[in-house]
């Protein structure tokens, strides 16, 4: 396979887009959560993309293999994506959707302190290590920001209004939750043999399993019931084709043909969309200890991710 290329203007677009798209699921999913709970509209969609999925693979006639000792691996990350949308949709029942987004992709965090644990090359830096204590200070900050109530930047609407500091409090642990899970989904990954198989088939198998887990526990907890109104069914088609299916399809196209490291620099504007859209559309507040936590956390998750990128080019300059 040839070396992937730095990104140019079609790539910087195709991200700005797929950011905005991931970005706004959360916003999508409590913005129906009176007519829809936020799990089994998860759980439905996960349905929906893996047999959209499932059908590409059969039509493209790619072969699946899967080798005895990556079963387990590969339930594991059907139960770890589970577990991810499980804590975000009931996140999203007490906390708003800015800061679930913000919690969710605190993911590289949680994935890089498992990686250098299980993975002898992927040790961390010091400047990594700063990094998480960057961002690990911006988390306390977020979480203990609550205890002098809500410091709204004027924000308008009605946004979290019924939603007490110790609610969201609770709220925002959980979506931390679902970054770590996410987290944990890469270590299994990367530390696996499932690293070498192709993209669309360990998605096909997290898919299957948020599918088949999330029905249970909506199923378990009588959260099944739908009010069946035109916003769900074009929230069902936007969150089952276009997030689960097309955007990731996109995402794992862009993986083949450009860098990584630059590629993950600009994900990191989904929590900025996240929280902007959490404002616009559903009024909610701009608390000034939250955006300030925030920031610190995206700034630490640069750095760690950015890191290596800084110390190979640094040495390229020595070399010079």
């Amino acid at each position: 396979m040839g070396s992937r290329q730095p990104l140019d203007l079609l790539a910087v677009g195709i991200m700005l887009v797929f950011c905005l798209v991931m970005a706004s699921q959360q916003v999508v999913l409590k913005a129906v959560a009176e007519d829809i709970t936020a799990v089994f509209q998860i759980a439905l969609r996960s349905g929906i993309a893996g047999v959209l999925l499932l059908a590409l693979i059969v039509l493209q006639r790619q072969k699946m293999p899967l080798a005895d000792e990556n079963r387990i691996p590969a339930v594991l990350i059907g139960v770890l994506f589970s577990f991810e949308y499980l804590f975000l949709g009931e996140a999203l029942q007490y906390t708003s959707a800015g800061h679930a987004t913000v919690f969710l992709y605190t993911s590289p965090i949680f994935a890089a302190l498992g990686l250098h644990w299980k993975v002898a090359a992927e040790r961390m830096s010091g400047l990594q290590w700063l990094g998480i204590l960057l961002a690990f200070g911006g988390v306390m900050l977020a979480f203990l920001g609550k205890g002098a109530g809500v410091d709204s930047l004027g924000a308008g609407g009605s946004g979290n209004s019924g939603l007490s500091a110790q609610s969201m409090l609770w709220g925002d642990f959980l979506a931390l939750l679902a970054g770590a899970s996410w987290g944990a989904t890469t270590v299994v990954v990367r530390s696996t043999g499932l690293g070498v198989l192709p993209a669309r088939q360990t998605l096909l198998y997290q898919l299957i399993g948020a599918f088949i887990i999330l029905t249970l526990w909506a199923w378990m907890t009588d959260k099944t019931s739908i009010n069946f109104t035109s916003d769900v069914a074009a929230s069902l088609v936007f969150h089952g084709v276009v997030v689960s299916f097309l955007a990731f399809l996109v995402w794992f196209w862009l993986l083949t043909r450009y860098k990584a490291s630059q590629l993950g620099v600009l994900s990191f504007l989904t929590p900025v969309y996240g929280v902007l859209l959490g404002s616009w559309l559903l009024g909610e507040p701009l608390e000034s200890h939250f955006i300030t936590g925030a920031v610190l956390i995206i700034a630490g998750i640069l750095v760690v991710s950015c890191a290596p990128w800084l110390s190979g080019f640094k040495a390229r300059r020595v070399r010079a």
